[in-house]
């Protein structure tokens, strides 16, 4: 993963102030940094025939940039106006009421055009971001794509500066009535992932970097 410093902050516009559970709200670009780096897929939101189609896709980010690729084939790979968003769920929240039940969560919402990303070495950086983000340390250790592969593959850009940041991480928030009734339990219960035992395909030793994951 290629992480470096950020200064560009968050742009407040009308798609991406937060007006329901404002507090959830994060102003710091840090906070979708943090986001984006520990997410493993985005969801792609574009328009086909004036109907929206939303689809997962792979993602890796430089900076203030996300980048996104794909088949040459693919109608969700031409540049345009684009929504990519970034869920991760951290917990289940069980209220004491139904209606009070909830998710802790960090989520991201960017939205802007994509363009296409023709020039050699930024295609490069951008499947290297890619690469690294879902399988860090095998951009080093596997073979680089050859010109053929090159050709049959789209890189998109987008720039992060209009997004917005969403983040719940507390318990549930209950009516003062079904607090003092106490007929159900409440409470947290946390979500974590983790990676399993590798299966190999191949007669080589897992190497360390998929071992470290």
């Amino acid at each position: 993963m290629l992480v470096s410093v950020s200064r560009t902050p968050l742009s407040p516009t009308p798609r991406t102030i937060v007006n329901r559970h404002r507090e959830r709200a994060q102003t710091d670009r840090a906070a979708l940094d943090a986001v984006l780096d520990a997410g493993l897929i985005c969801h792609l939101g574009v328009v086909w025939d004036d109907a929206p189609v939303v689809l997962p896709t792979g993602y890796g980010r430089i900076d203030d940039t996300l980048y996104l690729h794909g088949s040459t084939g693919s109608r969700s790979m031409g540049p345009g106006p684009v929504c990519v968003t970034v869920t991760i769920v951290d917990g289940i929240v069980y209220a004491r009421s139904v209606m009070h039940h909830s998710m802790n969560y960090r989520s991201a919402v960017v939205h802007g055009a994509t363009r296409l990303v023709d020039d050699p070495e930024e295609k490069l950086r951008g499947l290297q971001a890619v690469t690294e983000h879902l399988a860090p340390g095998s951009w080093d250790h596997a073979r680089l794509p050859n010109k053929k592969e090159l050709a049959a593959t789209v890189v998109l850009a987008l720039d992060l500066t209009e997004a917005s940041v969403k983040i719940r991480a507390k318990g549930p928030v209950d009516e003062d009535f079904d607090i003092e009734a106490n007929t159900a339990w409440a409470g947290v219960l946390p979500l974590s992932s983790q990676w399993g035992v590798p299966e190999s395909d191949s007669p080589l030793p897992v190497p360390e970097h998929v071992l470290k994951r």
